[in-house]
């Protein structure tokens, strides 16, 4: 990453007319809460602002505060202790952080890292306040839990690739997801795959002498999808 600073929920400046109306773009839920809450989210949000690379939490610090993002990504990672990481979801505009929902719903630390993927815009409503939101709108309640169930959804289906399938696989799927030439490094793949970027460069290197891809400068080209589909939906 970039920056290896993590980046800390403080005051900015309060919210105006032009801040107001892209969050609720961005969230327009919000505009169905009840009329003190609403308030509220207008009066205490504050303007977060970070760089490409900005970590914004760490694994077991405080869960202080919930973000609503209007603009860049947040990418949720998981950490082992060789400091391999593995890509648990990247957060877009308009949606709800699931790492940050269970920290503030459970009072605990984050159990995860998030950080900046691109500079990014987001507003923080404090824990007390999003547990309000929680409890006095339904509406509200709905669109977080929600996302809360369709997260888990994807990360049962990470755990179920990462305990069950081949890193052959798990590549190969994630290589057809991309109709184009794909602009991308070992690394990074590496990093969403959960394993190695050694591991990672071998398979590529055997898919290229297979006839499947081309490789260069982070550039992987697709030549045969149809003997990399038959990759990844081999029995493992």
């Amino acid at each position: 990453m970039a920056e290896e600073s993590t980046a800390e929920w403080k005051p900015g400046d309060q919210m105006n007319r032009t801040d107001r109306e892209r969050l609720f773009r961005c969230y327009p839920v919000l505009e169905e809460l009840p009329g003190d809450l609403l308030g509220k989210v207008e009066q205490t949000s504050r303007l977060v602002q970070a760089p490409a690379g900005r970590r914004l939490f760490e694994e077991g610090s405080p869960c202080t505060h919930y973000p609503l993002l209007v603009e860049g990504v947040i990418r949720a990672t998981k950490c082992s202790p060789e400091g391999h990481e593995i890509l648990l979801y990247r957060l877009n505009p308009g949606e709800s952080c699931v790492i940050t929902v269970v920290a503030l719903l459970g009072g605990s630390p984050y159990p995860a890292i998030g950080a900046a993927e691109t500079g990014l815009t987001l507003f923080s409503v404090p824990r007390s306040l999003f547990l309000e939101m929680i409890l006095g709108s339904s509406p509200f309640r709905v669109f977080v839990f929600q996302f809360l169930s369709q997260r888990m959804a994807h990360l049962m289906a990470l755990i179920d690739d990462v305990a069950f399938r081949r890193v052959d696989q798990r590549l190969a799927s994630r290589l057809l997801l991309h109709r184009e030439p794909i602009t991308v490094t070992h690394q990074m793949l590496a990093d969403e795959l959960g394993t190695t970027r050694e591991v990672v460069s071998r398979t590529l290197e055997a898919f290229q002498e297979s006839g499947m891809l081309r490789l260069g400068r982070r550039r992987i080209e697709i030549l045969n999808r149809h003997a990399l589909d038959r990759v990844h939906r081999a029995e493992a």
